[in-house]
């Protein structure tokens, strides 16, 4: 039996960056010799254990076979006679498919040393193409390493362009699909994600939506940048770069959706695309089946970020619907993401990056006067029911009426 450190912890090793997660990879043994060195088993679709003191994984060396389609379409055979070198070639990338003995000896067949070196994400062999899964997961790492220089090997592009085409991307799941897509949002880069999947031919079909907003043009004195689908890569680029949370990044990249309704004839004005957006917000966020918190404030960062933007110059009842869409007085939590994806939109814009953005502080004033309406005296005046809901109403738009003139002066 040999045990071999494999995949991502010797890869981020050789990189200089912080090891987290470590896989194993045991040769030369069976489920029985396991099982008597007291490794748990987990799993049934190949034979992977956890250490009985620190539990971590591992796996014993497999070969692969694909059998139907999609991510799980595939048969597994582990057994002692498989080897080293045939359990690393099924790896996606060879950077991935580099493993190392209890002495800190690389085994690494398929030259990943070279790849990191060279910076780049190869594929390990031409089995890459018949794992859908393997489209999401390099445009991630493209993500993850793009601040190192690191870029897709136009062979391997290319085989996910014939994995885009195929029609496998349709049978992931939309689980599989959301762990990939969310992990690499919340990479440092993740606009180099989207634009990866868009080399590929894969963002078309995953997110036709998203896709078809390049080529669309915006006016040019608001978006020097002018191409809505390259203005979506940088607000993603500016929330990736204020380390904002994944509500955020989710809203950034699906709020200007309508604009890709917006017929030719009316370029490069795109009258009402918050309101005509939300119908494929909605289809995107059910087609992933994202978490309700991302779903929600997708689609009211959607609806109401031109309101944001527009914050200073809107009137008091204005203000205050919009307070009250967004339930600030028991959920000031999404407020704020909202104000944080409106930001990120603002400055996602072709040589306004650093501008600053007053319409935050000027929202988050409001939202403190309209929640600073004491209920108490209300009640003790006697209103009671729809009748306190209009009082309270009153008193929280004569306190934006107050907030405004304050604020302008």
């Amino acid at each position: 039996m040999q045990i071999y450190k494999v995949g991502g912890a010797v890869r981020d090793r050789l990189l200089g960056k912080p090891v987290t997660d470590i896989d194993w990879v045991v040769v030369g043994a069976c489920t029985e010799e396991m099982l008597a060195k007291g490794f748990r088993p987990v799993g049934a679709d190949f034979p992977v254990f956890l250490h009985p003191e620190s539990g971590e994984e591992y796996a014993l060396a497999r070969t692969e076979r694909k059998s139907g389609r999609g991510y799980g379409g595939f048969t597994f055979h582990a057994s002692p006679e498989v080897t080293l070198e045939e359990d690393l070639i099924r790896r996606d990338l060879t950077i991935n498919a580099i493993a190392e003995d209890d002495q800190g000896q690389l085994t690494d067949p398929y030259h990943g040393q070279r790849d990191l070196e060279a910076r780049i994400l190869r594929h390990v062999s031409p089995a890459f193409a018949e794992d859908p899964l393997r489209v999401l997961r390099v445009a991630r790492f493209a993500a993850r390493y793009a601040g190192l220089g690191f870029t897709v090997a136009p062979e391997t592009l290319e085989l996910m362009r014939q994995l885009s085409e195929s029609g496998e991307l349709e049978a992931l799941t939309a689980e599989r699909s959301w762990k990939e897509i969310s992990r690499a949002l919340m990479e440092n880069q993740p606009q180099v994600f989207i634009q990866v999947l868009r080399d590929c031919d894969a963002l078309k079909v995953l997110m036709p939506e998203v896709d078809a907003l390049f080529g669309v043009p915006q006016p040019e004195a608001h978006h020097p940048e002018i191409d809505s689908g390259l203005h979506t890569l940088s607000v993603l680029e500016q929330a990736g770069a204020h380390k904002q949370p994944l509500t955020v990044r989710w809203a950034c990249l699906l709020h200007d959706l309508g604009k890709g309704l917006t017929p030719e004839s009316e370029w490069p004005r795109h009258i009402a695309h918050e309101h005509k957006g939300l119908k494929l917000i909605k289809a995107v966020n059910e087609r992933f089946k994202a978490p309700r918190d991302c779903q929600e404030l997708a689609l009211l960062v959607g609806e109401y970020h031109t309101h944001c933007h527009r914050a200073l110059e809107l009137k008091a009842s204005t203000l205050l619907e919009l307070l009250q869409s967004f339930d600030v007085y028991r959920r000031p939590q999404r407020f704020e993401e909202f104000i944080a994806a409106c930001e990120m939109d603002a400055r996602g814009r072709k040589g306004l990056e650093q501008r600053s953005y007053p319409q935050a502080d000027y929202l988050r004033g409001a939202a403190t006067a309209a929640r600073g309406v004491a209920v108490q005296p209300l009640l003790e005046q006697g209103f009671k029911g729809p009748e306190l809901g209009e009082a309270i109403k009153r008193e929280r738009l004569k306190a934006l009426k107050a907030y405004k003139e304050t604020a302008s002066t």
